[in-house]
């Protein structure tokens, strides 16, 4: 990453309180991917930072600094703020959770970036948000290299039988099962939900619960034990 940056689209994932009066910020740019800066006095009244660093407000950042920590350098709000309530909120919030999460310092993401975006224009909107957010988590694990093959087995490389039962490995795939009673039911998908996932096809209750289970269970091969602070909401 350039030791200077001017006018960089991006958006804050994450603050926390640094030293005295600053913030330590994660901001998801579009051309350096995920970079952590700190703002220097953010948290003063009279900061010019104070009221612009929010979750979805589409920014345009300046940075300086040679080493990983960046110092912001100026700001800019680029566009309105992208509004959020309720469950949408929170799923909001969970997306940049994942992505402070899993994404590497100053990796670019321009498509993942991009994808953000639009996932949080649509939020705004009508469109089915657990159908949002299992579009982001496989645009996501795609991107950092860990795509899901829903298009065929992993051994066989046969097309996925919509009859069929399949045995799902974070990082491998589905394999078709013959016994699929005598698998751990945790792990065995049904054919006909995975060609529903494949077509981005949410409409039935079980398809949608079966591709939040499948999402989940890739994602937590690369989260670690950790829990994320942001799933205990939808609860709430």
């Amino acid at each position: 990453m350039d030791s200077r940056v001017a006018l960089q689209p991006a958006y804050v994932l994450h603050t926390q309180p640094f030293q005295n009066t600053s913030l330590l910020v994660d901001f998801f740019t579009m051309d350096y991917g995920r970079v952590r800066a700190v703002a220097k006095g953010a948290r003063s009244a009279k900061s010019k930072y104070r009221s612009a660093l929010q979750l979805f407000q589409p920014l345009l950042v300046s940075l300086s600094g040679r080493g990983e920590l960046k110092t912001l350098t100026g700001l800019e709000c680029s566009l309105g703020a992208i509004v959020l309530e309720g469950q949408r909120l929170f799923s909001g919030m969970y997306i940049n959770e994942l992505l402070t999460r899993l994404l590497l310092n100053h990796v670019e993401h321009k498509q993942l970036y991009l994808a953000y975006q639009d996932t949080l224009v649509a939020l705004q909107g009508s469109v089915d948000m657990q159908l949002l957010l299992r579009q982001f988590e496989l645009c996501l694990l795609g991107e950092l290299g860990y795509g899901i093959n829903l298009e065929s087995d992993c051994r066989s490389h046969i097309a996925i039988d919509a009859d069929g039962s399949y045995l799902f490995t974070p990082d491998v795939g589905f394999e078709k099962l013959i016994e699929p009673e005598q698998a751990n039911a945790a792990r065995v998908y049904s054919g006909s939900h995975i060609v529903a996932l494949r077509d981005f096809d949410l409409s039935d209750t079980d398809v949608a619960k079966t591709a939040k289970r499948l999402l989940r269970t890739a994602l937590a091969a690369h989260l670690g034990g950790k829990p994320l602070h942001s799933r205990s909401l939808f609860s709430k």
